[in-house]
């Protein structure tokens, strides 16, 4: 397996760009702050979906993606959560580091923890310290435990701890 560093991206709310983790900037139609993260909107060039919306919510580590994806690529999924970290480092600056561990959230159904054997060999191969691995896990295991408490339903849990997320 070919490990990577961890994906950073970047989210300028004042000149509306995304830089994603291979440096190209990303036009974004829309950002929305609130106290406890931060929404995005853009347009997709990917051969597998033409649109996605985003948000960051530092508190739990977390970056929860919906992706609008061409009818000939439809995932059965709801909701994509990446773990990691999610902050402004300078004014109307965002900043993501991703963490390897991913979640998919099939609402009502369940939610399937991914990419372990990424985490594992990031740390083997000191991508990443032993801190960051166990900070993933348990942020991973924190939101499976809330999400799952809530049905699986990604969107009561968030609205549970005073973060209603709304979509386009």
């Amino acid at each position: 397996m070919h490990v990577h560093r961890p994906k950073v991206e970047y989210f300028d709310i004042a000149e509306l760009t995304n830089t994603d983790p291979k440096g190209f900037i990303r036009t974004v139609e829309r950002y929305h702050l609130e106290p406890w993260g931060l929404y995005m909107a853009r347009s997709a060039d990917h051969p597998q979906f033409h649109y996605l919306e985003s948000w960051l919510l530092p508190a739990l580590g977390i970056r929860a993606t919906v992706f609008h994806f061409h009818p000939a690529h439809m995932r059965d999924q709801d909701y994509y959560i990446d773990i990691g970290e999610f902050g402004e480092f300078e004014p109307k600056r965002w900043r993501s580091v991703d963490h390897y561990l991913d979640l998919v959230v099939r609402t009502g159904r369940e939610t399937q923890l991914l990419d372990v054997d990424e985490l594992l060999a990031a740390h083997a191969t000191h991508l990443i310290d032993a801190a960051i691995a166990e900070q993933a896990v348990a942020t991973a295991t924190r939101a499976i435990d809330g999400i799952a408490a809530h049905g699986h339903d990604f969107l009561a849990w968030t609205a549970s701890l005073d973060m209603p997320l709304t979509w386009m």
